[in-house]
């Protein structure tokens, strides 16, 4: 029989295997809970009946406001299983402030449309007085009909191969002003066309600590193993980052296979994680650990090799994806079995004419450019220069690319469908040059800085503060500031501080002196703050428009 959605897999198999291990997940507090193959159906079918007895009809959008936990699972599933179109939206943290919070889900669902929201029991009162006149219910899992799961019979549905599936978000987005709308039919083939780019086998193990409302972690840390029949051992996001430790224990314990990381993941990996916390860790089995969701360092590959070869992490299981919302997920692989490769170029030409020209790594203008690898099957990548003529290898331009995994709109945005989905390529905002047909991703369009016609990709800059001694890795940012004066931008740089004393001023001589050496450029203004500064986005990945609006608001030191 020919799977024409998400829900066919994973209800045929309760059927067929009830008893399959299929979910592993590890509480706040290190406790497992373990779940079979009905178990998942039946928690989803409950979900569903819910749904169902609220009005909430086939197509209709569900916005699900839980933290990371086995119920976030059954409520997003169930709303599959209702054929519905569930959203994840981003958990509040202690950031944030939650009035502001639950505003912000109150603007989302009456923009969007939303039939339903699923939360917890202590957000229901407020949300239902923010959402007071509009045609929307709020759910808790208090709200499930008893016996629901076994009374559950779904009805014959209207969802086809290319009704929605559901709703995911570029990194960063609060809201669904640029929902990434994507229909069954793209989903199934990214899991199929991923899964054979990663030569995924019955015997892996997924480990993801990732949040579900970001590609990365709904599809590699979710959808895929869940519809593939993979086991899958997730956490909560909150835990890892304050425990990091954990992710490598469960990749023990579960003889874990599979992982996705974005890159700020390994360096928090190899300098937080203690060496008691290593005792007994074997991650000999490991065949892939995948760097993915920002721009890959080759300097975060070395430090997470050195610090975990001892426990048996191979060199070839380091690899790379490049990935978007919009592609469902991965749009290309490095080979699996291999480390990536790593291209040495100048980083003076890369900057000033768009060309990779290589150059000795021994150089001091050479910079490390990580291979992102060649697209999966069925999704071909084009670099396109300014006019959108297509450029040759090694010229670096905006990454278009097409494939049968595409989004078929961002949802109730048609002018920002038909702007980035033009003649059935998608363009991407991402920089980037093709080389022996592998991709290398060199930045954001959006946040290049040009310095009197030198054009400066702000991570280059903060790497350059990865190495600076008394620096936090992975916590600086650089960007753009305008000078009147000069009638171009001017470069600003905050930087976090390690814990500890520490010579300022040495520092920031360090780091302006660096910057000069391997780019030709000063920095107007060089901020040293304390812990915390510096804001990131819910995936993790440096806010540099948000970080800049601070930064000219004035609060920083």
């Amino acid at each position: 029989m020919t799977v024409r959605t998400l829900v066919e897999p994973v209800a045929a198999r309760a059927r067929r295997d009830p008893d399959r291990h299929v979910l592993t997940f590890i509480d706040e507090g290190g406790q497992r809970e373990h779940f079979n193959a009905a178990q998942l159906d039946r928690g989803a079918a409950a979900f569903a009946a819910a749904l169902a007895a609220v009005g909430v009809a086939p197509g209709d959008l569900v916005i699900v406001v839980l933290r990371h936990s086995p119920v976030l699972l059954s409520a997003f599933w169930g709303a599959l299983y209702r054929g519905a179109v569930p959203s994840i939206f981003p958990y509040l943290t202690e950031k944030l402030d939650p009035q502001i919070y639950r505003e912000r889900i109150g603007t989302l669902v009456r923009h969007s449309g939303a039939r339903a929201v699923i939360t917890f029991p202590e957000f229901r009162g407020p949300i239902e007085a923010l959402l007071h006149g509009a045609s929307c219910r709020v759910l808790t899992a208090d709200d499930l009909p008893l016996d629901a799961a076994r009374t559950w019979e779904a009805a014959p549905l209207s969802t086809t191969a290319e009704s929605l599936a559901f709703l995911q978000h570029s990194s960063g987005t609060t809201g669904l002003q640029k929902g990434v709308a994507l229909s069954h039919r793209a989903v199934l083939r990214q899991i199929e066309a991923y899964g054979e780019a990663i030569g995924l086998r019955d015997d892996d193990v997924v480990v993801s600590w990732l949040p579900l409302y970001h590609d990365m972690g709904l599809i590699a840390g979710c959808v895929m193993p869940i519809v593939a029949g993979i086991p899958l051992v997730l956490m909560s996001p909150f835990h890892w980052v304050r425990t990091p430790g954990i992710l490598l224990s469960a990749i023990h314990e579960h003889r874990g296979t599979l992982c996705w990381l974005p890159n700020f993941a390994y360096n928090h990996c190899a300098l937080s994680i203690r060496k008691k916390d290593m005792e007994g860790v074997d991650l000999g089995r490991l065949r892939a650990v995948i760097n993915c969701s920002e721009p890959v360092r080759h300097e975060s590959h070395r430090r997470f090799l050195d610090r975990f070869t001892p426990y048996g992490l191979r060199e070839e299981a380091l690899a790379t994806c490049y990935a978007l919302a919009e592609n469902t997920f991965a749009a290309t692989q490095s080979p699996i079995g291999r480390p990536p490769r790593v291209d040495w170029v100048s980083r003076r030409t890369l900057r000033e004419t768009q060309r990779a020209v290589p150059c000795e790594a021994s150089t001091t203008e050479a910079i490390a450019m990580v291979s992102c690898g060649i697209p999966i099957p069925g999704t071909q990548i084009d670099i396109a220069g300014p006019g959108g003529a297509r450029l040759p290898e090694r010229c670096e331009g905006e990454i278009l690319l097409r494939s049968d995994c595409l989004l078929a709109e961002y949802y109730r945005r048609p002018d920002a469908t038909a702007e980035a989905l033009r003649d059935g390529w998608y363009h991407t905002g991402d920089m980037g040059y093709l080389a022996d047909g592998e991709l290398y991703v060199s930045g954001r369009r959006k946040d290049l800085i040009i310095v009197a016609g030198k054009n400066l990709y702000p991570q280059d800059l903060e790497a350059i503060a990865d190495g600076i001694p008394g620096l936090r890795p992975g916590r600086s940012v650089a960007f753009g500031v305008p000078d009147e004066n000069l009638g171009t931008e001017a470069i600003v740089m905050v930087c976090e501080l390690e814990a500890g004393e520490h010579d300022r001023d040495a520092i920031a001589r360090d780091l302006r002196k660096r910057v000069v050496q391997q780019t030709e450029v000063t920095l107007k203004d060089v901020r040293l703050v304390e812990e915390r500064w510096v804001v990131k986005t819910s995936s993790g990945k440096t806010a540099r428009a948000d970080n800049r609006a601070k930064y000219l608001e004035g609060r920083v030191g």
